[in-house]
This record gives structure tokens, C-alpha cells and sequence, in this order.
């Protein structure tokens, strides 16, 4: 029995090949790389922080003291708002990257130790 491959051979096409080669080729790769968007996440992450930092500190009512690294380096909260936002910036980034840290660390311990 020499029955032809091709004769049962059966296209599966939405279009029934109504394309012509140039909109076919539309989707063929470019050889260019995919742009790397790390540095526009990251620095996402700094400007959204720095807002959020920065409406935090209007949103508080009362003066706070407030000093960097040194006790003779000490600020007032309502006479220099740009450093208490500063300030407050720092701290989130603190809090941030401690938590990331300890993230790290704890992966790292529990891929070591595995119960």
C-alpha cells in the first residue's frame, strides 16, 4: 500500500494561508536584546518611597527631634521638613533592606538545613 504522506497531511490554519510572507514574517525576532528594566524598577521603588516618606512627614502634627548618626547633628522636624523627609527616607530603606537581609539569610539556613 503506497498511499502518499502529504495527500493526508492536514493544515491547521485560522486563515487558510490568507497571509501574505510579509505579515507573516511581522513576528519574526528583531536580533535585538529585550531592554533591562532592573534600573527603572529600582529607581520606582526609590521615588515611591521618597513620596511616601515625604507624606508621612506632612501628615504628622507634631514636632519631632530628630538626629543623624551624631547627637550634634540634630534637626526639628517643622523647621527643616526636606531633612525630616530625608530622615524618614533613610528609615524605611532600614526597615527595607533588613527585611531582604533576613529574607536571604533565612533562604539560605533553610536550604542548608532541610528538615
Amino acid at each position: 500500500m503506497n498511499v502518499d504522506d502529504e495527500a493526508k497531511k492536514v493544515i491547521w490554519s485560522l486563515q487558510n494561508n490568507k497571509r501574505t510572507e510579509a505579515e507573516r514574517n511581522v513576528f519574526q525576532p528583531t536580533g535585538k536584546k529585550p531592554m533591562n528594566k532592573n534600573l527603572v524598577y529600582i529607581l520606582s521603588a526609590i521615588g515611591i518611597t521618597f513620596l511616601m516618606s515625604f507624606a508621612l512627614s506632612k501628615f504628622s502634627k507634631e514636632t519631632t527631634q530628630f538626629c543623624f548618626l551624631i547627637e550634634s547633628y540634630c534637626f526639628n522636624s517643622t523647621e527643616n521638613p526636606i531633612a525630616y523627609t530625608f530622615y524618614i527616607f533613610m528609615n524605611l530603606w532600614i526597615l527595607i533592606l533588613g527585611i531582604g537581609i533576613a529574607y536571604l539569610i533565612g533562604k539560605k539556613l533553610g536550604d542548608r538545613f532541610k528538615i
